[in-house]
């Protein structure tokens, strides 16, 4: 991109720093965690999903030894719980050349942890299929356009069918369907979430049904329960899509929870 000489906030000129590259690309990816006294649960899979989307969109490996220096600088001081978001940008990429190989930046952003929420959402669903869903990339303009529309109609977030009429994620989460015996996941193209991945494995050692596959709109009345899940709010229960309400299963969201948690701290 064209060096940024000049930048102006709200009318008032302010310094012109690396972060111009990011603001007027667009082009990147990220990943965000959720941070306890500088432990983390899922690192590994945070560092090779950063790996994996650097590849991807820049030609490059991120190290993972590079982003966790990172990190605990973040960190340095900090105690208590925080949210991390790494964005993975490169002030060398070219617009006019993007396949050119180039070695990414990272910024990390470090906030304090707030609550989780536990009232049931209802959701609206939405024809709309991400662009490389695999990778968690900067493209998040549909997905808060999206809940807007959803919240607009009295909905709290919106939930994505493909245009096969298959369930794929949510906004920003993934969902998983409880049908009083196994935890069902949707099977469309869809980002692999980290807490998904967690969750999974951690059903696997508790010898809790788990398995993935299509599922349409149709078939949401089959099931008693339905969950949110995503890095900061692993478990969280839905109250309804679109019209199918679910009783709601405290039982099994107490299982999914106990699954999660089998999932160990890893130190940054």
């Amino acid at each position: 991109m064209a060096d940024a000489d000049d930048l102006f906030l709200n009318g008032a000129r302010v310094e012109a720093t690396p972060l111009g590259a990011l603001i007027a690309d667009n082009y990147g990816h990220f990943t965000v965690l959720q941070v306890e006294d500088a432990r983390a649960r899922g690192l590994g899979l945070h560092l090779a999903r950063l790996d994996e989307g650097s590849r991807v969109l820049f030609g490059s490996a991120l190290e993972p030894a590079r982003v966790r220096a990172y990190l605990r600088a973040a960190l340095a001081g900090v105690r208590g719980a925080q949210v991390l978001r790494v964005h993975v940008f490169a002030r060398a990429f070219d617009r006019q050349r993007p396949g050119a190989p180039v070695v990414p930046d990272v910024l990390v952003m470090r906030t304090r942890a707030v609550p989780r929420a536990a009232t049931p959402l209802a959701v609206k669903t939405f024809h709309h299929r991400r662009v490389l869903p695999e990778i968690k990339h900067v493209g998040t303009f549909p997905l808060f356009h999206f809940r807007r529309l959803a919240q607009a109609e009295g909905f709290d977030d919106a939930l994505f069918v493909d245009a096969a009429g298959e369930i794929a994620e949510g906004s920003v989460w993934n969902v998983v369907f409880f049908d009083g015996a196994r935890f069902v996941w949707p099977a469309a193209p869809q980002l692999p979430g980290v807490a998904k991945r967690l969750l999974q494995t951690g059903l696997h050692r508790l010898g809790q049904p788990s398995e993935e596959r299509a599922l349409a709109l149709g078939d949401l009345e089959r099931f008693r329960a339905a969950f949110f899940s995503n890095a900061l709010q692993p478990v969280r229960p839905l109250a309804r899509i679109d019209a199918v309400e679910f009783a709601g299963d405290a039982a099994a969201a107490a299982t999914l929870a106990a699954a999660y948690e089998t999932n160990p701290w890893e130190d940054i």
